[in-house]
């Protein structure tokens, strides 16, 4: 019986220790994040910042780097810009006038504060003849911004969108 101790002890602690690593490393990989915008709803957007700073803080919580990338495209265009879009398929309206400097300023906080990345789609971005310099500073041009969400998503990050 002792020898069955000695040798099934081991295993346990070995097996117990391959279970933990196996479990952190997991967490570890699920702080990459891309969120996907291509809707015009202020509301909705507000939710999607929201929700980013609620994974932000449960990530920091749980002592794991972040990686949150936001990608605007299409109507997202709305929320990158202080341009009215005149006579564009993304003029702001009443709704995102309302709330535009609020969105704006929780925007930046999640850039400059936080760590989240944020990219634009520059085929929206030039559909339209938005200058770049009218494009929020910290904002990256992707070249193309489903391009950029699918290259995201092959190097492991998860997908999010909030409806």
């Amino acid at each position: 019986m002792n020898l069955f101790k000695k040798l099934i002890h081991p295993a346990l602690i070995t097996l117990a220790f391959i279970g933990f690593s196996t479990q952190v490393q997991a967490a570890d990989d699920g702080a990459k994040v891309v969120y996907h915008v291509d809707f015009k709803d202020p509301t909705r957007y507000s939710a999607t910042l929201t929700s980013i700073n609620n994974i932000m803080n449960f990530y920091e919580n749980e002592l794991l780097e972040p990686d949150v990338h936001l990608v605007f495209v299409g109507y997202g265009l709305r929320f990158t810009t202080d341009d009215a879009l005149k006579d564009t398929p993304y003029a702001h309206d009443k709704a995102l006038l309302e709330r535009r400097d609020e969105l704006k300023g929780r925007l930046e906080a999640l850039m400059n504060v936080r760590g989240v990345k944020v990219h634009l789609c520059d085929k929206t971005r030039d559909e339209v003849g938005l200058a770049k310099s009218k494009v929020y500073k910290g904002i990256e041009l992707a070249p193309s911004g489903v391009a950029k969400i699918a290259i995201l998503q092959s190097e492991g990050y998860a997908y999010l969108k909030i409806q």
